[in-house]
């Protein structure tokens, strides 16, 4: 790994929603089609990356939207919350083709450090049970699986997904 990442860290700001709005759609395009269909991808986007539901979510004192920058250029993004009494990565999307780069790892490090600070002991997270290039980053970044779920999630889509945690 090159020493020269040059990765800058900011909070998500009203004026980014319509980018990372793009960048969401640009990134699930690039992985989630063979594991769910595209008629969930567009549902899911819409609820999760509506403008909307971003600007809500810039509102709630319990959630943070962080970006990440390489060289200028908005590379991805990470976004937690505190749900059900922990500490959770809700989000995190890297650009395919920055991914295996270290700015997945530098925005787990940025969220952990904030759950430890808030005196969290370990963050959780959900990925699908078919998205085994996740996985096996998460694993890298000190994540195990804790369960397995299937979550209703409406129009008869479903999330198949682990639940992982990382100590902190």
């Amino acid at each position: 790994m090159s020493c020269s990442l040059n990765i800058e860290i900011r909070p998500v700001t009203p004026p980014d929603v319509p980018a990372i709005s793009l960048l969401a759609r640009e990134i699930w395009q690039a992985t989630y089609p063979g594991i769910i269909t595209q008629d969930q991808i567009d549902f899911m986007l819409e609820q999760r990356y509506g403008h909307e539901r971003l600007y809500d979510d810039l509102e709630d004192a319990d959630k943070w939207l962080d970006q990440a920058f390489q060289d200028g250029r908005r590379v991805g993004f990470a976004f937690s919350e505190i749900y059900k009494g922990e500490f959770k990565l809700d989000k995190l999307y890297i650009h395919p083709d920055v991914q295996r780069k270290g700015v997945g790892g530098e925005l787990i490090a940025h969220v952990a450090a904030r759950a430890k600070k808030l005196g969290y002991p370990c963050v959780i997270l959900a990925v699908n049970k078919r998205n085994e290039k996740a996985i096996g980053s998460y694993k890298k970044y000190g994540f195990v699986v804790r369960e397995a779920i299937v979550d209703d999630i409406g129009r008869g889509f479903v999330m198949d997904d682990y639940v992982m945690e990382k100590k902190l």
